[in-house]
Formats: C-alpha cells, structure tokens, sequence
C-alpha cells in the first residue's frame, strides 16, 4: 500500500464504496451519506464535499462536468486505483466500534448541574432515538413497497439496518429506564440506596447469563 493510500480515511472508504456502485456529484454523494450512513458514521457535511476532491489528487477518482439545464455539475467517478485501494480496506480488520453521545458525556458530570438539567438531556437523547427509529421505519417501509433504490443491495443494507433498528430500541428502552431512575433522585449529588443500583448490575448479569443459553 502507499503512502498515498494509508492517508485515506475510513470516510475516503465510504465515499470510494458509494462511487463503486455508480458516479454521484458531491450533493449526491452528501445525500446518500444523510440516508445511510450517518447512523453509523456521523461525520459533517463539509467533509462529505471536501473528500471527493482529495480523492480525485490522489487518482483514486475521476471528475467529469455533465450539463444541467443551463449549468453544469461535476461528476464523480472511481478509477481502478480507487478500486484497488476500497479492497485492500475491506479486507483489513476494522477499528473497535465506539460510542458517542454528548447526552452520556453530560450524565458522567451531572453531579456539576441539576436534576432538571439531566432528566431535560435524557428526555432530548430519547427524543432523538425515537427521531431515527422514525426515519428507520420510512426506510424500511420503502424496501417493503419494492421502492428500494439500490435493490441489488437488499441483502448487504438489511443485515445493517437490523442492528440499527435494535440500537434505536434499546436506547429507547434505556431512556425510558434513565428517565425514570433519575426521577426518583433528590437531586445529581445525593446517592440513592445502594442495595437497588447494585441490583440493576446484578439483572444485567442475569439477561446476559440467559442471553447465552
């Protein structure tokens, strides 16, 4: 592999993996990041227009102007190095998932605020996982109706959109529990019994020990 190449980052891949299915302009390309990927790859959209450009410097793409009306837009497309480079990736192990959320971040230090600030922040984090469940759902529905977009991909999107799907109920299921859990605190500061938060460690234990059977 080059230098050139180990430069590339796991967006570089995303974006050579959507031009491997067709050529896509930039606001395309930003579409289909917004569809799909942002569920697991959140990244901003200035980056999604930057990186075609950079891909294009390193050869691992091609721009082309195609006339639009009485404009004109540039066209994306992979080259065989593209190619080449988006297979050596695939077949690289990938980085260990991660989790981010600001909504966690704030309850690590939500003995610095209130209760009100907390359960305001918990109520936001369900508010947006019930907002992707919702999204999720018109996606599906669409596969349903036969009004997929990419048919040929069923097999490859539904195997992702089935943990999707199940994070946005789990965290829906875990915000309802938050919720109510911090709504029997007195406030951020004061611990509660400690015999009943052990026993929510000890029912977690217990799911994972009859998950396994």
């Amino acid at each position: 592999m080059s230098s050139t190449e180990r430069e590339l980052t796991t967006t570089s891949y995303a974006i050579l993996g959507l031009l491997a299915a067709r050529p896509w302009s930039t606001y395309e390309l930003a579409a289909q990041m917004r569809r799909n990927l942002h569920y697991f790859w959140p990244r901003a959209e200035s980056n999604v227009y930057a990186e075609p450009k950079r891909l294009v410097a390193g050869g691992f793409a091609r721009a082309s102007a195609e006339p639009v009306g009485r404009r004109r837009r540039t066209v994306y497309s992979m080259t065989p190095k593209g190619r080449r480079a988006l297979r050596t990736w695939l077949a690289e192990a990938p980085a260990d998932p991660r989790l981010e959320s600001e909504a966690l971040v704030k309850l690590a230090f939500a003995g610095n605020g209130t209760k009100a600030d907390l359960l305001a922040s918990l109520r936001r984090f369900r508010e947006q996982a019930e907002a992707r469940r919702r999204e999720l759902r018109a996606i599906f529905e669409e596969y349903v109706r036969g009004e997929d977009p990419f048919p040929e991909r069923i097999h490859i999107n539904v195997v992702a959109y089935r943990l999707l799907w199940q994070t946005a109920e789990v965290e829906l299921d875990w915000a309802d529990w938050a919720i109510a859990e911090v709504g029997r605190w007195r406030d951020t500061t004061t611990t509660p019994k400690r015999g009943r938060l052990v026993r929510v460690l000890v029912e977690a234990l217990g799911e994972h020990e009859r998950s396994t059977f």
